[in-house]
């Protein structure tokens, strides 16, 4: 387990070598989350980042507007 400290004002600092694991870079948004008393820290993607990246899935547009079409005969039942 790494170890840091708060500074004075606050701010947390993990250590280099987290840091640069994660990507972590200066000014780089993050977020928080308490879970059981524990925190955590998670790096919040940049966009272009996002949408570069392969898509979870895959589909045609046929499947879509079958999809689509079948989402609205059930919603007009």
């Amino acid at each position: 387990m790494d170890e840091g400290r708060v500074g004075p004002r606050g701010e947390i600092v993990p250590p280099k070598e987290i840091r640069e694991r994660l990507g972590l870079r200066p000014h780089a948004r993050i977020e928080y989350k308490v879970e059981d008393g524990t925190l955590v820290v998670g790096l919040i993607p940049i966009l272009h980042e996002v949408l570069n990246e392969a898509p979870v899935v895959e589909t045609t547009l046929g499947e879509l507007r079958r999809s689509r079409n079948e989402l609205s005969r059930e919603a007009g039942s």
